[in-house]
């Protein structure tokens, strides 16, 4: 894997086998959105990360990534509240969020997030990409860090280098790693 870029794994389900076969490196965000933000999960998940030296963000509840001392929040392309602005935040508390097109991306600028994931980048089924020079288009709108998110795979990974991207977001790329069960 490569060193240069910061990696992101977005979890529905709270399996630290399959984690701790991954690289401590990789961030992780949980966005299970079907449990209601289960905060006993929520609390041995970030349990896990701190003992293992990853970082964790929750999707959409910053009240509750500031309750539980969490690394930041990820905001998905849909939100598009401000109202986290006037929240006073420990110093490396991160908010970080995604975009798909121009008007997502003012909005993120607005919520004064510190990198943004665009997707998506590389073709996926049943969804039109961005492609490369989408991606860049959105990326060169914004001085935020820009992260891929979208498709990315063994026969694409090698491209994320030339795309001067700050780094990578993934699900199926890193549940391929599970091995076996």
């Amino acid at each position: 894997m490569h060193n240069f870029l910061k990696q992101y794994y977005f979890i529905n389900k709270f399996n630290p086998d399959h984690l701790n076969n991954l690289s401590k490196n990789i961030g992780i965000i949980y966005r299970n959105y079907s449990e209601n933000n289960n905060i006993l999960t929520i609390k041995r998940i970030s349990q896990f990360c701190k003992s293992s030296g990853r970082k964790f963000y929750i999707s959409n509840n910053i009240k509750l990534a500031i309750k539980l001392d969490l690394d930041g929040v990820y905001f998905p392309s849909f939100e598009r509240s401000l109202v986290h602005n006037c929240y006073n935040l420990k110093k490396n508390f991160k908010i970080i969020g995604s975009a798909h097109n121009l008007f997502e991306m003012n909005i993120k600028k607005k919520q004064k997030i510190s990198e943004v994931f665009i997707s998506p980048v590389f073709k996926k089924k049943g969804r039109n990409a961005l492609g490369i020079y989408g991606f860049i288009k959105l990326r060169n709108s914004s001085n935020i860090k820009s992260i891929i998110l979208g498709g990315v795979d063994n026969s694409n990974f090698n491209k994320l280098k030339n795309l001067k991207c700050y780094g990578f977001a993934a699900i199926n790329f890193f549940d391929k790693k599970k091995g076996p069960s």
